[in-house]
């Protein structure tokens, strides 16, 4: 049996998946009989009564039976197989599903370890691919076998022999940054959205109870802000603890996480645009956070926070050949005073355009300063909008759309520069487009 067939031999998930799955059902009955707690009490007090006190042990036990069983099929009935050109996923007992994921169309290979799955040494793919909304996931895997998956998929993706793929492992890592916890915790105290979620938290819910004088209301008012609370300052440490970033011929890797470990990629040359957060408070300390706009993937953070020099020096691995920080870096052009302070009064200084060999940037915002970057050869189309308040003053609107559904927008221009900037970006990004390397991966 030759390599390649060897590899399309269909294999199992790790044994430890039926134990994962089987909570599905379980929590389902447990998020019924939360909901419907009184009643619940109601039906296990009468079938008490009227058949025995065991009647709610033995429930009890055919719904741990059931939700065993179904973890169990489910598991012996999925299958997975890498052949020359694809990975096929094959699930379903009564319906079934194969899904058959091009191995050219792979746009990233992630291994996240939730908690419980790293007490078990298990792991979970999750793959990004072209087209699609939704990821793909095996889970689980053992930790080995699905660090040696994704290296022999990314392989696989770049163009090398199924022979070769299963013999290279991993590629080589070199780290480029490493987030400090101290950092992490001061950026989140200086973040001016955790204290307004916080405040809002305390407020909201003390005017519903003085208008309503109903405790009900209070609380119902307080969760949804206490989830807002949770998401912007503990989930994030949870979330961006130890967040690092690594450059391999693959892409530029993402390491983060507490509790959950995740294990992400940047796709090589797939970065449609790139956002530089300043919030107010940061600024003194000269912070920023990159963010970013990938097709085909939902990874959209690149550096959670760093100081400007080092975020500009991994930003400078996502777009080759820029120069943010240099003397050769964005220039950035102001609205028009004339006419830009009568249409948008004081927020007005916070826009500006600047446009480099290499990229085409806008800039808005005054108390949390946003700038927008995308490469010439990302654009797909560049159009200009002008409203009917915008006319009164002679201003219009440049809007860049991107390939991953993004829109960048350099506003309050002045309509004649708008309409020579539509006419010269479009030239740029067609040139731009013309001479630009294939995405392609290890290469």
């Amino acid at each position: 049996m030759n390599a390649s067939t060897a590899s399309a031999v269909e294999r199992r998930l790790h044994p430890f998946t039926p134990l994962r799955r089987a909570w599905v059902p379980i929590g389902g009955t447990a998020g019924v009989i939360v909901q419907q707690g009184e009643r619940a009490q109601e039906w296990a007090r009468d079938a008490a009564e009227g058949l025995g006190s065991g009647l709610g042990f033995l429930v009890l036990l055919a719904v741990l039976g059931a939700a065993g069983l179904y973890g169990f099929l489910s598991w012996r009935f999925t299958y997975y197989a890498v052949t020359s050109s694809e990975l096929r996923i094959r699930t379903g007992l009564l319906f079934r599903r194969t899904a058959h994921i091009r191995l050219d169309r792979l746009q990233a290979v992630d291994v996240t370890r939730p908690l419980l799955a790293r007490i078990a040494g298990v792991a979970k793919l999750k793959l990004d691919v072209i087209g699609t909304d939704d990821k793909d996931e095996l889970a689980f895997l053992s930790e080995k076998d699905a660090v040696a998956l994704r290296a022999e998929l990314l392989a696989r993706a770049a163009g090398f022999a199924p022979e070769e793929a299963a013999g290279l492992g991993e590629a080589p890592v070199r780290e480029l940054l490493r987030l400090p916890v101290r950092q992490l915790v001061w950026s989140l105290l200086l973040s001016m959205g955790v204290w307004a979620a916080l405040l809002g938290g305390i407020a909201a819910p003390a005017v519903v109870f003085w208008l309503s004088s109903s405790l009900w209301a209070a609380v119902v008012t307080l969760v949804p802000i206490l989830g807002a609370v949770w998401g912007r300052s503990l989930g994030r440490f949870l979330t961006e603890y130890d967040w690092t970033v690594a450059e391999s011929p693959d892409g530029l890797r993402l390491d983060h996480g507490l509790a959950d470990r995740a294990h992400e990629t940047v796709p090589p040359g797939r970065v449609q645009s790139v956002r530089i957060v300043e919030p107010l408070l940061w600024r003194r300390r000269d912070w920023v956070r990159v963010e970013l706009a990938v097709a085909g993937s939902k990874n959209d953070v690149l550096v959670p926070v760093a100081s400007r020099e080092a975020a500009y020096g991994v930003l400078g691995r996502v777009l080759p050949g820029v120069d943010l920080g240099g003397p050769a870096g964005l220039d950035f052009s102001p609205s028009p005073r004339a006419g830009a302070r009568w249409a948008v009064p004081v927020w007005w200084k916070g826009y500006g355009l600047a446009v480099t060999p290499e990229v085409f940037a806008a800039r808005r915002g005054r108390l949390c300063r946003v700038t927008e970057i995308v490469p010439h050869a990302k654009v797909q189309s560049v159009r200009v909008g002008q409203g009917p308040w915008a006319r009164v003053w002679g201003l219009a609107d440049v809007h860049l759309d991107t390939g991953a559904n993004t829109v960048v927008t350099a506003r309050l221009r002045d309509a004649s520069e708008a309409a020579a900037v539509l006419c010269a970006q479009a030239a740029r990004s067609r040139t731009a487009r013309a001479v630009a390397r294939p995405d392609r991966w290890m290469t």
